[in-house]
């Protein structure tokens, strides 16, 4: 295919945050092997992005769930013979019992785990904010039920003296951008969201350069430095 550097960036940052439907993931799975750009431009947004897998905490089985496997279980019917135990164990019903209580044991811990729903949560947010020249990603914008979102940088930016990086976000129907305040270059940040409403797909966010104070304006006043819109990742 003949797609400008842009249109292959985008796409293989899409396949790596998982955002493409079925159709479209599987038609780069079936590019890569024969498209070495592809797979180049693949590999680099796996690199940018691993650090942030450790982000994601293990989910565990709540803890009712043995509970609710024991109570599904039926008892099995007394075997009405002499002999104590002995004739329990050479008893074919009671074996024939035992192994299908066993495979049903197995079968409903499988649909337990599969079905059981976690307790609610906020959607989660995933933005790459990428340079508008060259689409070069330089942070990562990560965010979940808490209030609270992570910046993430992917290199040390390098910025004039006297100036400042400034965080800014805009909703669809908002009348202009709110800053999330100055970020450093090269650190991760945690930035509070408890004074603006809830996040939505497609909001958009972007860093840009401002005086060493910030912006004097409330708005933004200094070039665009990094800009991407949310996707939806989680519910």
């Amino acid at each position: 295919m003949n797609e400008s550097h842009d249109e292959l960036q985008w796409l293989a940052g899409q396949y790596v945050l998982g955002t493409l439907d079925l159709a479209q993931r599987q038609a780069v799975e079936r590019r890569l092997p024969q498209e070495p750009a592809l797979r180049a431009a693949v590999d680099a947004w796996e690199a940018r992005l691993h650090p942030l897998t450790a982000l994601a905490p293990p989910e565990q089985p709540s803890p009712g769930l043995w509970q609710r496997i024991e109570r599904s279980l039926p008892m099995p019917a007394p075997v009405r013979r002499q002999g104590g135990w002995r004739q329990w164990w050479e008893n074919v019903n009671f074996w024939r019992w035992s192994t299908a209580a066993a495979l049903t044991c197995s079968v409903l811990l499988a649909l337990l785990v599969l079905r059981a729903e976690p307790p609610a949560r906020a959607p989660s947010y995933m933005v790459v904010l990428v340079a508008p020249q060259d689409k070069a990603p330089g942070w990562v914008v990560q965010t979940g039920g808490s209030g609270r979102l992570n910046l993430i940088p992917l290199g040390v930016a390098s910025i004039p003296q006297e100036k400042a990086l400034q965080f800014w976000t805009k909703g669809a129907n908002w009348s202009a951008p709110v800053s999330l305040g100055l970020v450093q270059p090269g650190r991760t940040q945690e930035v509070a969201l408890e004074k603006l409403p809830p996040l939505q797909a497609d909001q958009l966010f972007e860093i840009t350069l401002e005086p060493g104070t910030g912006s004097p304006t409330g708005r933004p006043t200094g070039p665009i430095l990094y800009i991407g819109r949310a996707v939806k990742v989680t519910s």
